[in-house]
Parts: structure tokens; C-alpha cells; sequence
């Protein structure tokens, strides 16, 4: 790799709870950063801006109760690329855990992100809803 293209992440939603449901889809802002090395993932924004084109990895999971529905979506600029969703099954003693992953071909500046879609809401915080991602190899 050459100096300056070392990418990879994890950050953890820390929002104090129960995150959602909005009536329109939002990014959601993995706030707490774990590891970001390279610094290309914004823990502001909740976006990673690809440093080099390559290829990269990236995961995500998330926790959330059975009061609304929940899911999340992993992002490319404004293409989906993969989901995640509950079967919403209502009840106090059931909860979801869901997750999904995704090899992505990307140019330099591509951003990839995490959506929370209208309607729908995760659990942010105790480190229970996750975003990862890193470069496998530079183009």
C-alpha cells in the first residue's frame, strides 16, 4: 500500500437509546469511533469517503426492541447495496439482532454509509449497533 491509503474502521452508535422512528430515512451517525485508521471515516457525518479506489469491505449490525419496526440499509453515494430488517414480531420478551456485509468496488471519494429508513428504529447504545469497514486492496 502507499503512504496515506491505509483504510479501515469500526464505530458504535452511542445515542443514548432507542434511535427512531423518523417519518423519512436519515443516516444514521455510528458517533463513538473504535478504530479509524486513515481518519476516512466521519464520525460527524456518519459517512466514510473512500481514500483510494479499490476494493473494500464493510459490515454492519444492529440491535433494536420489537416496538417499531427496525432495520438499516448500507448506502454507496445513493445506491443501495444491502438491508437488513426485522420480521416485527411485537412482544416484551422479543428483540432483533440483524446485520448484513458487502464487498464494494469503489473510486476515490465514494462515500458509503448507513441509512436508517423511514419508520423504522435501532437501539444506539452500549456499543449494540455497529459499523465497520475496510480497504482489501488499491485499483
Amino acid at each position: 500500500m502507499s503512504i496515506g491509503s491505509e483504510a479501515y474502521f469500526t464505530a458504535v452508535a452511542d445515542l443514548g437509546g432507542n434511535f427512531g422512528p423518523f417519518p423519512e430515512e436519515r443516516t444514521l451517525v455510528f458517533n463513538t469511533e473504535i478504530t479509524n485508521i486513515g481518519g476516512h471515516y466521519d464520525c460527524t457525518s456518519g459517512i466514510f469517503k473512500a481514500p483510494v479506489p479499490g476494493y473494500y469491505y464493510f459490515t454492519f449490525f444492529y440491535h433494536a426492541g420489537k416496538q417499531h419496526q427496525s432495520g438499516l440499509t448500507l448506502m454507496k453515494d445513493h445506491e443501495v447495496i444491502v438491508r437488513a430488517f426485522d420480521n416485527n414480531q411485537k412482544g416484551a420478551e422479543f428483540s432483533d439482532n440483524a446485520g448484513n456485509a458487502a464487498f464494494l468496488q469503489l473510486d476515490r471519494g465514494d462515500n458509503v454509509f448507513v441509512h436508517l429508513p423511514a419508520n423504522c428504529h435501532v437501539y444506539a447504545s452500549k456499543s449494540t449497533t455497529s459499523f465497520s469497514g475496510f480497504l482489501i486492496t488499491i485499483l
